[in-house]
């Protein structure tokens, strides 16, 4: 009897590599599934505060917003038109908000500096100078800060702006159209003879 087991444990043991694979894979599989059914799912979402990774990317598809091309110092400094966007990663308004600021970035990007700036990343200071984010940041998120060619501020404004808003302001930035008068992003005309040519 003994030897009767002897040998059903010894065929057993001498199962060729094929059968050894399958037995592994298959312990594999019944691993997972088991792990995959006790580990909680994450909760993240656009309508939550709960951080999943970066909202430009997660929630607008665009991940050529963060990190900006230039500071705010430079492109002031180089008179272009800045907007300044402050944000936070887990904040449900700017996960909404992130939209909106690719929309800007899809219409202005060209033209105007775009500078997503995330408040975590803001050193805490006694006081800014007024080439620095933290100068102009009202401590609320999402906040939106238009600037000219000039350096000055056209709209300071926080929670969620909406995107025509901020249209309206750099149309008068850049001396463009109303959007009652152009859909289209088009340049006012500054005469008559110019105006006949474009038409």
């Amino acid at each position: 009897m003994q030897l009767i087991k002897l040998e059903k444990l010894k065929s057993f043991l001498l199962l060729d590599k094929a059968r050894w694979g399958q037995l592994f894979t298959c312990f594999c599989l019944v691993g997972i599934s088991l792990w995959l059914c006790f580990v909680a799912p994450a909760n993240a979402g656009i309508k939550d505060d709960r951080y999943d990774g970066n909202i430009f990317v997660v929630y607008a598809g665009n991940g050529s917003l963060v990190p900006a091309r230039e500071t705010l110092a430079k492109a002031l400094a180089e008179h272009k038109p800045v907007f300044l966007t402050f944000y936070i990663d887990d904040s449900s308004d700017c996960k909404e908000y992130a939209l909106v600021v690719s929309q800007v970035q899809a219409f202005y990007g060209r033209a105007a500096e775009i500078i997503p700036v995330d408040v975590d990343a803001i050193a805490p200071k006694d006081k800014y100078s007024p080439d620095e984010p933290g100068y102009f940041y009202s401590g609320k998120v999402p906040q939106v800060v238009v600037f000219n060619q000039e350096g000055q501020v056209v709209l300071n404004k926080s929670g969620q702006v909406p995107y025509e808003e901020i249209d309206d302001r750099l149309r008068e930035v850049f001396d463009l159209l109303p959007r009652s008068e152009s859909q289209e992003l088009k340049r006012r005309s500054f005469n008559e003879f110019n105006s006949e040519l474009t038409q």
